[in-house]
C-alpha cells in the first residue's frame, strides 16, 4: 500500500470515529477469554494511533502485558457509522503525554486527576480496520432496507471496507 492510500484510509476512519466519545477495548485474559471494556475516546485526531487512558492495577494493563493483540470498536447508530480497528498496544507511562491527552471529563472516572501516579495511557498501533457506513436517518435505513428488498441487493447504499494499516 502507498503512503498516499495509508493516508487516505486513516482520514476516513478519522471522520467515521471523529465523535465517538466512548469505545469498546477488546482484549484476551491469560485464559484466552475475550474481555471488551468501555474506554474514553481521546480527543486527538485519528493518525493511526488510539490512546487511551487507564490505571496501571486494572486489569486491561496486565492483559495487554501478556498478549498485546486488541481490539477497538466504535459504533454511532445515529450517523449509521460502526468501525473495528485491530492493533497492538502497549502500555505507556508518559506524564507529558497524559496531560495532553487529558481532557476535565475525565476526572469522572480518575478523581485524583491527570497527576494521578497510577495513570497509564494505552497506545493502540492499529493495523487493520474494517468500518460499516450505510444511512444514518430512520428514512434513510427505511430506503435502503426497502431498495434491498425490491432489488435483492442487500444494502446497496451501504458501504463495507476492510482496510490494512501497516
Amino acid at each position: 500500500m502507498s503512503d498516499h492510500d495509508r493516508s487516505d484510509h486513516i482520514r476516513k476512519l478519522a471522520r467515521l470515529i471523529e465523535g465517538v466519545d466512548i469505545a469498546m477495548l477488546t482484549t484476551a485474559t491469560p485464559e484466552g477469554r475475550l474481555v471488551s471494556r468501555p474506554m474514553g475516546t481521546q480527543e486527538v485526531e485519528f493518525d493511526g494511533d488510539l490512546w487511551f487512558i487507564t490505571r496501571a492495577d486494572s486489569g486491561n494493563v496486565a492483559e495487554i502485558g501478556a498478549n498485546p493483540q486488541v481490539s477497538v470498536a466504535y459504533a454511532n447508530p445515529s450517523r449509521g457509522i460502526y468501525v473495528s480497528v485491530s492493533g497492538i498496544a502497549t502500555i505507556v507511562d508518559d506524564r507529558a503525554k497524559l496531560e495532553q491527552l487529558w481532557s476535565p471529563t475525565m476526572r469522572v472516572f480518575f478523581p485524583e486527576g491527570e497527576h494521578d501516579p497510577q495513570l497509564r495511557l494505552i497506545h493502540v498501533d492499529a493495523r487493520t480496520a474494517e468500518y460499516w457506513e450505510g444511512p444514518g436517518t430512520a428514512i434513510g435505513k427505511a430506503l435502503d432496507i426497502a431498495s434491498a428488498a425490491v432489488t435483492g441487493d442487500r444494502g446497496r447504499a451501504a458501504g463495507n471496507e476492510r482496510v490494512d494499516l501497516p
